[in-house]
């Protein structure tokens, strides 16, 4: 269907589902997550686009040779700023299709 075809209500709320994703997008670029693994030998900062922002790594793991420890503890933390994401997105998710009659999105 074109937006010509759109009744006006419908334009409505096409436009306000618009303006509720660019709020949604725009919220999970601000959002910073931080997780850990190792007792926070491995540190990471990312916002909810995803994107990492950052990697911090503890000097005394790097100074032992267990290269396959090190991969293991930045995989976890990675996977675990990862999951906090998903949680937030679904979060802002939420807030997008509240309000509208969407089926498949509103219950």
């Amino acid at each position: 269907m074109t937006q010509r075809g759109m009744n006006p209500e419908m334009m409505k709320q096409f436009q306000a589902l618009q303006g509720k994703i660019a709020q949604a997008q725009k919220a999970l670029e601000e959002t910073i997550i931080e997780a850990s693994s190792g007792g926070g030998a491995v540190a990471v900062v990312m916002n909810a686009q995803p994107k990492l922002n950052s990697i911090t790594i503890q000097p005394e793991v790097v100074e032992g040779s267990d290269v396959e420890m090190l991969q293991d503890l930045i995989m976890a933390a990675i996977n675990e700023a990862l999951e906090q994401i998903r949680a937030a997105q679904m979060q802002q998710l939420a807030g997008v299709a509240g309000g509208l009659n969407i089926p498949g999105l509103t219950g």
